[in-house]
């Protein structure tokens, strides 16, 4: 098989972000025929309707990487027990206008890391709701609700020994779910 292209989505915009430092570490765990791409959500603007029929060039350009990508994976934090706003926001323009959406079809992997207890499970259920609306095949099991505290990842940015065993199982679940929907 060739390389398959992923779209990353990370739903947090901040520099340090947890979820950016666990979609790095999932790409260091999946195998070298998986190429990650980072799609850039920060520029695009508010969702309008009025603007279905002529899409900013940032949504544009968001619509076509999705489409290039054979795969979705999704890293979300978890805000106000819910997704970000920005992710909507993304989720939103690329599946508009209605009956052209860029998301269909393509198998996604759901995963976060939050400070809190229950780590983002919350904000997972309620992509996987979104998700499924927008015809995205989700892989279901496992479930990776992290719990970002100490020793979460090595100085190195690798996903830390404690972490490691089950974070791997995760990532090779979601590159057979993937494998098995392209």
């Amino acid at each position: 098989m060739s390389n398959v292209q992923i779209a990353v989505i990370v739903g947090s915009l901040r520099k340090d972000s947890f979820n950016r430092k666990l979609a790095t570490a999932i790409e260091r765990l999946a195998p070298a025929d998986f190429q990650f791409t980072h799609l850039r959500i920060d520029d695009l603007p508010l969702y309008n309707q009025d603007d279905d029929g002529q899409q900013a060039a940032s949504v544009v350009r968001l619509k076509g990487e999705l489409k290039a990508a054979q795969g979705l994976l999704f890293v979300t934090p978890e805000y106000n027990r819910s997704i970000p706003g920005v992710l909507k926001n993304a989720l939103d323009h690329a599946s508009r206008p209605y009956g052209q959406s860029a998301w269909g079809g393509k198998p996604a992997g759901v995963i976060g890391a939050s400070v809190g207890a229950i780590g983002t499970a919350l904000a997972q259920q309620h992509l996987r709701n979104v998700l499924a609306y927008l015809d995205v095949p989700t892989l279901g099991q496992p479930e990776g609700f992290i719990h970002a505290k100490e020793g979460l990842f090595d100085a190195d940015g690798n996903v830390g020994e404690g972490s490691k065993k089950f974070l791997q199982g995760w990532v090779d679940a979601y590159v057979g779910w993937v494998k098995k929907h392209i």
